[in-house]
């Protein structure tokens, strides 16, 4: 049964900061549009209030988060436990991307650790938060991988711009992303 609450709480806190991955969804406002549905995990969520969490993105193939919050806002990010206690927890939101040239960049970029292939933070607005059985969701051990790092830093700062030019300006759906217009 789905359970609303008005806030991030301690015990909703906790169990956001114990699950290895999260989910993010969005999507354009176009009803051809394509949804997008992305697994984060890496260290790099941080609840910032009890309405407010914020994620950095980390450069991907893709940046269609990007884009859909440039042009609507509206973000789901979902997370759900592979291990204890079964339970899902969605936080639906208004997003925004904040990127390096962002006056608010240098207070939000200080929550998190340093991650080669940062290209922006994801600040989230929550205005419902939802929990949810879980039951269906399998059980398992999720390790992190090292990949992304590794590519991030074999491609070096210059190398992850060229990259964001080529791959992350533009949505799969032609929309504009926040890196594609600087």
């Amino acid at each position: 049964m789905a359970k609303t609450f008005p806030e991030l709480d301690e015990r909703l806190t906790t169990f956001i900061h114990e699950q290895p991955v999260y989910f993010v969804g969005s999507a354009p406002l176009a009803a051809d549009g394509h949804v997008n549905l992305s697994p984060k995990g890496l260290d790099t969520l941080r609840v910032l209030g009890p309405h407010r969490v914020a994620y950095l993105d980390l450069t991907g193939s893709g940046n269609e988060t990007s884009a859909h919050l440039a042009e609507n806002g509206r973000i789901t990010l979902m997370f759900c436990a592979f291990s204890g206690k079964p339970k899902i927890l969605r936080l639906y939101g208004q997003g925004r991307s904040v990127l390096p040239s962002d006056a608010d960049w240098d207070a939000l970029n200080s929550a998190f650790p340093e991650h080669p292939g940062t290209r922006q933070i994801v600040d989230v607005e929550i205005h419902r938060i939802q929990t949810s059985c879980g039951f269906g969701v399998p059980e398992g051990e999720l390790r992190p991988r090292a990949t992304l790092t590794e590519w991030s830093e074999r491609k070096g700062p210059e190398g992850l711009k060229r990259y964001w030019e080529e791959k992350n300006a533009v949505s799969i759906d032609g929309l504009d992303t926040p890196l594609g217009k600087h």
